[in-house]
Formats: structure tokens, sequence, C-alpha cells
């Protein structure tokens, strides 16, 4: 089996090559309107090629995974013709190299450990809510405000906790996120670029399966195939128990970890915003304290061997 190919056909090269494809229209290619009705408002093969400089049999050929080794100049050529970002340059380097490969087996789900150093790291940043996430973003491990933030995760069993199925499926969270629609574009961008160079991986394809069956705008958005998130910047919070509040929050990735990656959300001291934040880490501290210790269950009830989302209070 070709890494990068699935039992639907094609590859993750041409998906994305034609992902692209229909979201550009000929104008913003700089070419003018043909004539005849189009099928679709995105770009035709031949115009791609065109664009592109290379033969339309080539490039129908490698959207449909039939030739799976283009050049680093044909890659470049096409990010052009299609004008990607650099992220999305990246990305269709990465599945370019890709789609070349073999892989002998099923590689086995990455590790959920955190580290106990990392688990200090979340008790220091307090107030300040922050969590650690897993590539597919499970939720791995938290400080009472980074849980407490997310507004009736604690309803869900330890093991079913995962930020993109909380944004797409918890009723709370339309509520809570001021920009939803954004929020749910950059966690299904880190999937699907994650689908892109490890399409193979258990924990995505588990993942995904579920959304894209119960979400529809899961299902929108996966079929758009954007590959970009967000690393920093600013969200407001609709907050049930702290009210309103804006928040600057920084994404950071783990060295030395299976794509493990810190969130950590922040405000100015003297703030109103602080003072919410030093709130919601005190209400979180009293939920985990009055919790009742859990004993190991069988992952028939969703808890996996045991295993518990660390409030590291």
């Amino acid at each position: 089996m070709t890494r990068g190919t699935t039992s639907g056909g094609g590859t993750e090269l041409g998906r994305f090559l034609r992902a692209r494809r229909a979201r550009l229209t000929p104008t913003e290619a700089g070419l003018a309107a043909g004539a005849g009705v189009r099928r679709t408002p995105g770009l035709r093969r031949e115009e791609l090629a065109t664009l592109a400089g290379i033969s339309i049999d080539y490039y129908t050929r490698l959207e449909r995974g039939k030739e799976t080794r283009p050049s680093p100049q044909v890659v470049d050529a096409l990010a052009r013709a299609l004008q990607l970002e650099d992220d999305e340059h990246e990305h269709l380097r990465s599945l370019a190299q890709l789609a070349a490969r073999t892989v002998p087996e099923a590689p086995a789900p990455p590790s959920r450990t955190v580290r106990p150093g990392v688990k200090l790291l979340l008790e220091s940043l307090r107030p300040g809510p922050a969590y650690v996430v897993s590539r597919t973003n499970d939720l791995l491990a938290a400080n009472p405000g980074g849980l407490r933030l997310l507004a009736g995760i604690e309803e869900w069993p330890v093991r079913q906790r995962n930020i993109t199925r909380y944004v797409f499926l918890h009723p709370a969270a339309r509520e809570l996120f001021d920009d939803w629609d954004n929020q749910i574009r950059g966690g299904v961008a880190r999937l699907r670029a994650l689908a892109g160079t490890d399409p193979d991986a258990p924990d995505l394809a588990q993942l995904a399966g579920e959304l894209l069956l119960k979400s529809p705008d899961f299902a929108r958005l996966w079929e758009r195939y954007d590959v970009k998130g967000h690393a920093h910047g600013r969200k407001t919070f609709h907050h049930p128990e702290v009210g309103d509040l804006t928040l600057g929050y920084q994404n950071m990735l783990l060295e030395g970890t299976p794509g493990h990656r810190l969130l950590t959300y922040y405000a100015e001291p003297g703030t109103p915003e602080h003072d919410a934040l030093v709130l919601l880490d005190l209400l979180g501290s009293q939920s985990s304290s009055e919790r009742p210790t859990r004993t190991a269950r069988s992952p028939a009830d969703g808890e996996g061997r045991g295993e518990s989302t660390s409030t590291t209070s």
C-alpha cells in the first residue's frame, strides 16, 4: 500500500490539489472567462496545468494518483498557480514527498503520557488557563482554570475529552466561543494537515470518522482542505460562570513529545479579564477537590484504563 493512498482511491496529494483547484476562480487566477457553462466555479484541470507550465495529461495523472513523483520544480509551480500561502505550500511539498513512500504496517497510536515537568509547568501558569493536547486535540492534562474554561467538558468521560469534538458536538461550545466559525476552521485545519502527512494514523481515523458522521459542519470544512491553523492571537469567550472576557493565547509545540501542544491563555494583571481568570481558577480548584476519586474502569465505560485528565491541583 502506498503511503498517502486510501482504500477509496487516489492520494492525499491528488485530493489536496483537487480541493484547492476548485476554490480558485479563473478571475482570481488572472484568466479571461471562457465560453460555455462551467460545471464548477473553480479552475479546470487544463487551466491549472497551463498556469503551472505542465502538460494536461501529466497534471491529470497527478491529481488521480497515477503519478506520484512530481519534481520539486513542479510542486513549486503548482503552488504558485494555486496561490498557496507559505503553510499550504509546505504542506503540498510534504504530500509530494509522502506520495512516493511505502509503509509496511499501520503505525501504533502515539503515547498520551504527559511528563511530570509539563504538569508542573501547567501549575505554574495559574491563574492563566492552560492545557496540553495531543496531535489530534485530545485533552491530556489541564490546570484548574484550563479545564473550567471549556464550559461543560467536565461532563464528558475523560477519554472523550477532545477539543475538536467539544467545539463541534458539545451544546455549550457555540455559546462559549464568540468566533465559533473561526474556532472550528482552525481545529479542522490542524486535523486535515495531519491527515495529509500521516493518513494511516489510527487516532485521527477514529476522530474524523466520528465527526464526519455526526457533524455536517465538520464534513463541510473537511472537504475544503484548509491546512493552516492559528498559533497565537486573541479569543473572546461568553463564559456562563465568569461572563464575557477577551484573552490572549499562545499555542506551543512541546519538543520531545509525539506532537503534544501546550495552549495557554493570559490577561494583563489588574484588568477585569485577569480578575475573571482568578475566579475561574478558584472555581476549577473547588470542583477538582469536590470530585470523588475515580477507580480504574474498563474501556467500555468511556474512560479507558483508568486514565484521567489531570488538573494538577
